[in-house]
């Protein structure tokens, strides 16, 4: 354990390289663990709408940890992570402030806000099936069939202890329990082509590669592939494969998020309220959907056009609340059953 003494001296030199100082009312701090080049478009507007300057300090790990040894003396008024991990560890280690705002309530469905108002999702990437663009009779799929035998030898993931397939496992697991979690986890690990690595675009390549027919990929990949952002290899993987959007059964499909918080000792809470409703607004959920690849949090926002080619996406009504209370029990299945060996 650090001493007092030591924790606030390691605060003081973390706020020495922060590059910011208290915000004033025309200004907020935004630590985030999102590269600040991608979220520059929906900060420069909303300075444009509101005359408010957004400082942007980039904690690409550590974010909860470095804002505990900052304390009371930290500049941030807004925290914001990528996913819903980070985003839930703010909450538990008492790093964010209750908010109550009619017009984030307004716009963003209740599964996917703290009903205390301690956290709010901005916006989603679904966990799609990627399938063999070959494969003409596969349509629909359930997360359920990816155990299904006659896939086996056929499936590409990603690492099941990647924070991505963590949150699957631990929806999944809030709507069928243990038992029937680990049993279907043993049946998709039975079906894989391979180890589990790489990452989401890397699945999508071994299938072009006819490694295997299927896997798992977030959907803003696609529209990264596709679109060319990543080069001519990339954007031939992307044409490989179709996504038939998957859905828990008699449910909807996962769901991942970025989101915000409040931070529990900002300076600015009022200017950091005004950056949260704006990014719910139709304007910036516009911005993320065209500039991320992401699906908007807010009913009716519109799509990219490569992304409103994968299809409608109905996000799963489990609560994101109740899903992240599951990510440790899901880890420990992963591990349980050696999904990564």
């Amino acid at each position: 354990m650090l001493g007092r003494s030591l924790l606030r001296t390691v605060a003081a030199v973390m706020l020495a390289s922060v590059g910011v100082g208290a915000a004033s009312a025309q200004e907020v701090n935004l630590y985030t663990t999102r590269e600040p080049g991608l979220i520059r478009p929906l900060l420069d507007a909303f300075t444009k709408s509101t005359g408010i300057k957004v400082n942007t300090v980039l904690v690409a790990k550590g974010l909860a940890e470095r804002v505990e040894a900052e304390g009371e003396r930290s500049p941030a008024d807004m925290l914001m992570t990528v996913d819903l991990g980070n985003l839930i560890e703010l909450v538990d280690k008492g790093l964010a402030q209750p908010v109550q705002s009619k017009a984030a309530e307004a716009a963003i469905p209740a599964a996917l806000r703290d009903p205390d108002g301690r956290w709010f999702a901005l916006s989603m990437r679904a966990r799609l099936v990627y399938a063999d663009a070959d494969l003409k009779d596969l349509t629909a799929i359930t997360y359920d069939e990816l155990a299904d035998p006659k896939w086996k030898g056929k499936i590409c993931i990603r690492s099941g202890q990647h924070p991505y397939n963590t949150a699957l496992v631990a929806a999944y697991l809030a709507r069928n329990g243990e038992a029937k979690t680990e049993e279907w986890l043993k049946g998709v690990k039975a079906n894989l082509a391979r180890k589990p690595g790489g990452g989401d675009r890397e699945v999508a390549r071994d299938i072009k590669a006819k490694l295997c027919e299927l896997g798992i990929g977030n959907s803003y990949y696609i529209g990264l592939m596709r679109s060319g952002r990543g080069g001519p290899d990339q954007q031939s993987w992307g044409e490989a494969i179709k996504t038939p959007v998957p859905t828990f059964k008699g449910g909807g499909t996962h769901v991942n998020v970025s989101g915000a918080v409040i931070a529990k000792h900002a300076k600015n809470k009022d200017g950091a309220v005004k950056l949260l409703e704006y990014l719910v607004s139709d304007e910036a959920q516009g911005i993320y959907a065209r500039g991320n690849f992401e699906y908007p949090v807010k009913p009716g926002a519109p799509l990219d056009p490569i992304i409103e080619k994968v299809g409608k996406v109905t996000p799963d009504a489990t609560p994101l609340a109740e899903i992240a209370k599951n990510r440790k029990a899901a880890s420990a299945l992963i591990d349980k059953v050696g999904f990564d060996n």
